[in-house]
C-alpha cells in the first residue's frame, strides 16, 4: 500500500492529524483537507486513489463532495459519519460512496475498510479475473437487454453503455454468476464487501437500489426476508 494515496477530509484537526499519521504508519501517502472545498481542489490537483469524507465538513459538505467527486470519477469513496444516523449513511452512499465508517473508530477498523475497498477497485479493474469465471473465448452474458462483459468489465443496457462504480460492477458480476438464486444480504456483504466479520446491510440495499436505477428496477427482484437474484 505504500504508493496508495488517500484524500482525507476532515475539519477536526486532532482527528485530522491523527488519522493522518496512522494511515502514515500503515505505508498509505496521505493529503489532508480541512474543508470541502479545499478538498475538491486537492482532489482535482492530486487524483488520490480512494477518498475518505467526514459528512460535516464546511465549505462543501462530505455527501456533496462525494457527489462532485462522482461526477469525474469513479475513485473509491469512504464516508465517515459522527454518528450511526440512518440519514447520514444513506445520503452518502445514494451519492456513489462505496462504503462508511462511523465515528469515534477503531484506526485498525479503517485501514481494514480502505484495504476492502481498494482491493474491490483493482478486482473491478482487472480483466485477467474474468479467467478465473469463464473459460477461454466466452462471450458476454446476457440478461434480456443487458449485456455484460466480463473481459472487459464492461456492461451495455440496449446497446448503450452502463457506467458503473467498481463497487456497482462487483454487485452486478455476483449475481452474474447465479443468475435466478436468490443471494442474502450477508452473503453480498462478505462476497462484494470482504465482510468476513458481518456489516450494516444497508450498504448491501443502497447499492442494489442505485444498480437498479442503471440496469433497470426489474432487472433485480427483492425476495423479501431472504435477500435479491438477478432474473434471467
Amino acid at each position: 500500500m505504500g504508493d496508495t494515496h488517500v484524500l482525507f477530509v476532515e475539519d477536526d484537526d486532532v482527528i485530522r492529524e491523527a488519522t493522518q499519521l496512522t494511515l502514515e504508519r500503515d505505508g498509505f501517502t496521505v493529503t489532508a483537507a480541512a474543508d470541502g472545498l479545499e478538498g475538491l481542489e486537492a482532489f482535482r490537483a492530486r487524483r488520490p486513489d480512494i477518498a475518505l469524507l467526514d459528512v460535516m465538513v464546511p465549505g462543501l459538505d462530505g455527501v456533496s463532495l462525494c457527489r462532485r467527486i462522482r461526477d469525474e470519477s469513479l475513485v473509491p469513496v469512504i464516508m465517515l459519519s459522527a454518528r450511526a444516523d440512518p440519514i447520514d449513511v444513506v445520503l452518502g452512499l445514494e451519492a456513489g460512496a462505496d462504503d462508511y465508517v462511523t465515528k469515534p473508530f477503531d484506526s485498525a477498523v479503517l485501514v481494514a475498510r480502505l484495504r476492502a475497498v481498494l482491493r474491490r477497485f483493482v478486482r473491478a479493474g482487472n480483466a485477467d479475473d474474468a479467467d478465473d469465471e469463464e473459460e477461454e473465448g466466452a462471450g458476454p452474458l446476457r440478461f434480456g437487454d443487458l449485456e455484460i462483459d466480463t473481459e472487459g468489465m464492461e456492461v451495455r443496457r440496449a446497446g448503450e453503455p452502463v457506467p458503473l462504480t467498481p463497487t456497482e460492477m462487483r454487485l452486478l458480476l455476483e449475481f452474474s454468476t447465479a443468475p435466478g438464486t436468490v443471494l442474502s444480504r450477508d452473503r453480498l456483504l462478505e462476497r462484494v464487501w470482504d465482510y468476513g466479520w458481518g456489516g450494516d446491510t444497508r450498504v448491501v440495499d443502497v447499492h442494489v437500489q442505485r444498480l437498479r436505477g442503471k440496469i433497470g428496477q426489474q432487472r433485480i427482484e427483492t425476495v423479501r426476508g431472504f435477500g435479491y437474484k438477478l432474473r434471467g
